[in-house]
């Protein structure tokens, strides 16, 4: 019984290490591993998400359909995920596929590293006044000589630009510096975070820090529009609850976070709570899976919330603290 307890944690363990190997994301994985012969995947990245941190009824499928679809030995994947690891490079094939793969994720590198450089290159810009907010930028073709790098590479980091916030692309007209140019200067205080998919655990741990800090600024804030908008949000919250609107809620979710942060009038917390929230929208589909969770999500904000407006400082970072904790434990935000 024991063995077998212990082959079951190897094969999770060894999925996910497979994976990471691979350089994949859950959902690449899902879309290029375990679908069907139409393309249409056989799990959702959650249902994936809880087989490699918690195993699972479905753990011995995947396993059968990796070692079919990757022409692997089934009994690999109950090795120890230590020599599991070590002879990856000979357990894997050798076939044009898995070449394939890794040749795609040392594009998405290139990329990650041009987003860095064009950051870094207009942020040296705002400082120097040659651009300001508002501003337009050069064109994709330019960027493109500048950097010795295709015009679609520096198209494909512009968008994700866009989607941080930090540039506004506007079709038929050119891209433009956001209206909020402080983006610039605290975007790149956690670049290496953003950069990475498989450090997904690093931006939730970073993002639940800023959380708890907003929670206790944000009982002292005596700003009323803001708390005003605090309760709008509640109020929101509490209809989604009350109707079992998932959808909703979850966007309230974002929302009441945001406000928090806002509350707490910490511009820097602030920008980073929107980036970070931008970012895990892109890299991780975890979300409500029951009412169970929908009703301890919601006591906990309705927690928080109290104490807010209490101005009790203490009682908001404590029932922050609880509620990340809780958050951790109900999902596994890893992609």
């Amino acid at each position: 019984m024991e063995n077998e307890k212990l082959k079951t944690e190897y094969k999770k363990d060894n999925i996910r290490l497979l994976r990471r190997y691979l350089r994949l994301t859950q959902e690449e994985f899902i879309n290029q591993f375990l679908a069907d012969e139409n393309g249409k995947a056989s799990m959702s990245v959650a249902t994936l998400s809880n087989l490699e941190s918690k195993g699972g009824k479905r753990l011995n499928e995947v396993v059968l359909t990796l070692s079919e679809n990757l022409a692997m030995d089934i009994t690999a994947f109950s090795m120890k995920p230590e020599e599991f690891a070590e002879n990856l490079d000979n357990l894997l094939p050798n076939s044009t596929d898995t070449e394939v793969i890794q040749k795609s994720s040392s594009r998405k590198g290139s990329i990650n590293q041009l987003l860095n450089e064009l950051t870094m290159y207009f942020a040296d810009q705002l400082f120097d006044k040659r651009l300001k907010k508002g501003d337009k930028i050069e064109s994709d073709r330019v960027l493109a000589s500048k950097f010795g790098v295709g015009r679609s590479a520096v198209r494909e980091a512009l968008k994700v630009l866009d989607v941080l916030g930090m540039i506004d692309i506007r079709p038929g007209q050119g891209s433009y510096i956001s209206s909020n140019e402080a983006n610039f200067f605290i975007i790149p205080l956690s670049w290496s975070l953003f950069l990475n998919g498989n450090q997904v655990d690093d931006i939730v741990e970073v993002r639940n820090l800023l959380q708890v800090r907003a929670a206790e600024l944000a009982a002292e804030c005596e700003d009323k529009e803001y708390i005003s908008r605090l309760y709008e949000i509640s109020h929101k919250s509490h209809r989604a609850y009350v109707e079992q609107n998932y959808k909703e809620f979850l966007e309230d979710d974002l929302e009441f976070h945001l406000c928090i942060a806002q509350c707490s009038q910490n511009q820097v917390i602030y920008s980073l709570m929107q980036t970070i929230n931008n970012l895990m929208k892109r890299v991780s589909r975890s979300g409500m899976v029951n009412s169970e969770q929908l009703k301890h999500v919601y006591e906990e904000h309705q927690k928080i919330y109290g104490f807010i407006l209490a101005h009790d400082a203490k009682g908001a970072r404590e029932a922050m603290e609880d509620h990340v904790k809780h958050s951790v434990e109900r999902y596994d935000y890893r992609s």
